[in-house]
């Protein structure tokens, strides 16, 4: 038989971090992403949002802390979207994300895009 993981706090209505409370993130907005995700996805248990919320939590945290050390590194005190990029840059788990990000700073908007000739 399976033992508890981690998680089951957050399944046996817990909460998130032991809270019954408001969750960091909007459980709606959560279920509303999900839903969008595929037309194949029709029914969302009440359960799963709070693990993407968490899940969500954990990302945040974890990209936040990689920037920081980049923005110390550049011997600042401001967090800048440029150290967001060195961070997603410099790790590999975040490789998914390389296209959102651009350490240059040269954002290319698709509306601002002019075709060559």
């Amino acid at each position: 038989m399976r033992q508890a993981g981690m998680y089951s706090g957050i399944l046996s209505g817990g909460g998130i971090s032991g809270r019954t409370g408001p969750h960091l993130l909007p459980l709606a907005r959560i279920k509303k992403i999900m839903k969008k995700s595929s037309v194949d996805v029709k029914m969302i248990s009440g359960e799963a949002p709070l693990v993407f919320s968490k899940a969500c939590e954990l990302f945040i945290e974890e990209l936040t802390k990689r920037s920081w050390n980049m923005t110390i590194h550049g011997k600042r005190r401001t967090l800048h979207k440029e150290d967001v990029a060195s961070a997603v840059a410099t790790t590999d788990v975040f490789d998914f994300l390389i296209d959102l990000v651009h350490p240059n700073g040269n954002d290319v908007n698709e509306d601002d895009h002019v075709p060559e000739n």
